[in-house]
């Protein structure tokens, strides 16, 4: 392979790891939440007019939106190509925060943030790694897939504090227009970096004894109608919807749980869980790669299980920054695991042929997750005033997943490649 052939499949690995960095403002969602609560309690001209127990909602159909847009999005990316689809998904993007910008209505934030910004989400985020993929070989899969999506969870150690900068200067709503700006410019000028291999092109493998564990018969024209036929599809979507809500649960109100402890300074918390977001992308693609998918996959559960257990007696009380940061931290590594664990596993089953598509229908599984366990989350918080019966549902939800893990089969370890 030549170096300008890889150079080339580098730049479009980092290019998509740009545009998650814009897309990735959904990971900030708890700090835009915390400004409208605030004008909500404090009431008067301009403030938002919203039950507190709804502030949520454009996050949650934001995120349902997302997923369902991937399919639409996968099937555009599969047959008109990366840089078309990525194209749309800024525009998108980009009306969407510019519509909110105008207005405090309900209404118009569930349109704007939840549907508008939802669907470029998922046309951006399904543009973004299927060309990465096809530029590197097998046993790269998943990491290249892992440095993809680790620009959305890095997101937040930039939006957040300069959210926090912009809310305190400028206010909401101006907010939104500067990110709706700034928003179309990176992911449309990203999107022309976005460009398949030819169609004669084939990855070399390094020569390495390769560990990790695919499936037996790799195949390359698995069609989504097929990918559904099998059992195998609704265990992998059920893992998912479990493993990204138990985690959208916690981004969606970390700087909410975190305000006891920090104060002011409750943003640091998202900002730091983002480190490891994008760090549990990585990781877990290399890791995977090594000990294969589903190992990697239990593992990442049951440490996110125990964590939503240790959670209870320190969420939501005086605890030390140091200790809630922490806690943060590590359940954004085991949330982040997921996407780039699930891309992975769905190219490795069912082929790149049709990747776009197959992975938006298994992504719907994260916007399910991402809609029912935020704002079941928000209900009992609303009902109890305390997040305890959140995270205990959660680890309930996360140990099943764990179980279910070991129905997953039909992997072995690649033989060392010369």
């Amino acid at each position: 392979m030549s170096s300008s052939v890889k150079n080339r499949g580098w730049l479009v690995t980092f290019s998509g790891t740009g545009i998650n960095l814009a897309l990735g403002i959904l990971y900030t969602w708890s700090i835009f939440k915390g400004a409208i609560e605030s004008t909500i309690k404090a009431g008067g001209e301009g403030a938002f007019n919203w039950d507190l127990a709804s502030t949520n909602t454009p996050y949650s159909v934001c995120c349902i939106v997302f997923a369902f847009a991937m399919i639409l999005a996968g099937k555009c990316q599969d047959k008109f190509g990366p840089r078309i689809t990525a194209f749309i998904g800024g525009v998108l993007v980009s009306i969407g925060l510019i519509w909110i910008s105008t207005t405090t209505s309900f209404a118009v934030w569930v349109m704007g943030f939840g549907i508008l910004a939802g669907a470029g989400i998922g046309f951006g985020y399904s543009a973004a790694t299927p060309p990465a993929l096809k530029w590197f070989p097998p046993s790269r899969t998943g990491l290249i897939a892992g440095l993809v999506v680790a620009g959305f969870g890095l997101a937040s150690v930039y939006i957040a504090p300069l959210s926090q900068y912009l809310l305190g200067v400028w206010g909401i709503h101006k907010s939104m227009l500067f990110f709706g700006i700034a928003f179309l410019i990176v992911v449309c000028g990203l999107s022309t970096m976005l460009v398949n291999p030819p169609a004669d092109y084939k990855p070399e493998e390094n020569n390495v004894t390769g560990t990790a564990k695919q499936p037996e018969k790799p195949q390359n024209d698995i069609n989504p109608l097929a990918m559904m036929k099998s059992g195998v599809f609704y265990i992998i979507w059920l893992i998912y919807f479990i493993g990204a809500g138990a985690g959208l649960m916690v981004i969606s109100s970390v700087a909410g749980m975190a305000k006891k402890s920090l104060g002011d300074m409750a943003f640091l918390a998202v900002a730091i869980m983002a480190i490891g977001n994008a760090g549990g992308r990585i990781i877990a693609g290399l890791l995977s790669d090594k000990i294969g998918r589903r190992l990697t996959l239990t593992v990442m559960l049951l440490f996110q299980c125990i964590l939503m257990l240790i959670a209870i007696p320190i969420v939501g009380k005086s605890s030390s920054a140091v200790v809630l940061v922490l806690l943060a931290t590590f359940i954004g590594f085991n949330y982040g695991t997921n996407l780039s664990l699930f891309p992975s596993i769905t190219k490795d089953r069912w082929g790149l042929k049709n990747f776009g598509i197959n992975y938006g229908i298994v992504f719907t599984a994260w916007g399910i997750g991402g809609f029912v366990m935020p704002m079941l989350s928000q209900m009992l918080y609303a009902k109890y005033n305390v997040y305890t019966y959140s995270f205990l549902t959660a680890a309930v939800f996360l140990f099943i997943g764990v179980l279910l893990t070991f129905a997953l089969k039909g992997e072995k370890r690649i033989l060392k490649t010369v």
